[in-house]
């Protein structure tokens, strides 16, 4: 067991309301990002840059012909695994199912490019086996959140567009309140690409 969790990110999503108005070819997960940072990145770069050092082992969840994700993943020390589905609860089934001695999983959404690093590490702290732990910005449930031991067998049991939004009922469910609106802003169309939170 190892004891911070292990980070699980989820870049296999077809981004269709993106790519509705940005145009059929136009990938949100590479669309340049001007980060919290003050840095410019592709949005998954952006992701990955926010992750804090502590959380050494990540899985990121993505399709074979994204290589420029791919590549970017394995920079920043992702395993990288390649799914044929995009559906949020095939990509957290099968992350942790190539983590699942990791005791513990923090779920990553790879269009979220505005998360704090320290908001991150509020959530990923103090996690308990039977205990979930989500951030709360302005009463909202936001992202990451972090899943005990207790729940890997739930997780890897997860098929679909299903989150894992449904074993909230299942466990203790700990709000970790955050003045970080970045936990609430993923990128969906072109002009969330600017952060104004």
């Amino acid at each position: 067991m190892s004891q911070s969790p292990c980070v699980v990110i989820l870049a296999a999503g077809q981004g269709s309301r993106y790519r509705q108005v940005a145009g059929a070819g136009q990938d949100k997960l590479l669309a340049p990002c001007l980060g919290r940072d003050a840095v410019v990145r592709p949005v998954i770069e952006q992701v990955l840059s926010n992750l804090p050092a502590s959380l050494a082992r990540r899985v990121l969840v993505t399709t074979a012909e994204r290589l420029e994700v791919i590549a970017l993943a394995q920079a920043y020390g992702c395993q990288v695994l390649l799914l044929d589905s995009p559906g949020m609860g095939d990509s957290i089934a099968a992350a942790v199912e190539a983590c699942a001695d990791a005791g513990s999983w923090l779920v990553v959404l790879g269009d979220m490019p505005f998360i704090l690093p320290s908001s991150i590490e509020s959530v990923a702290q103090g996690l308990g086996e039977g205990m979930i732990r989500v951030p709360v910005h302005d009463g909202a449930y936001g992202h990451p959140v972090a899943f005990g031991a207790a729940f890997g067998p739930a997780l890897q049991g997860l098929s679909g567009d299903r989150g894992a939004r449904p074993l909230f009922a299942l466990g203790h469910v700990v709000e970790v309140p955050l003045a970080d609106a970045g936990v609430l802003w993923d990128v969906d169309v072109p002009q969330a690409l600017v952060f104004s939170g």
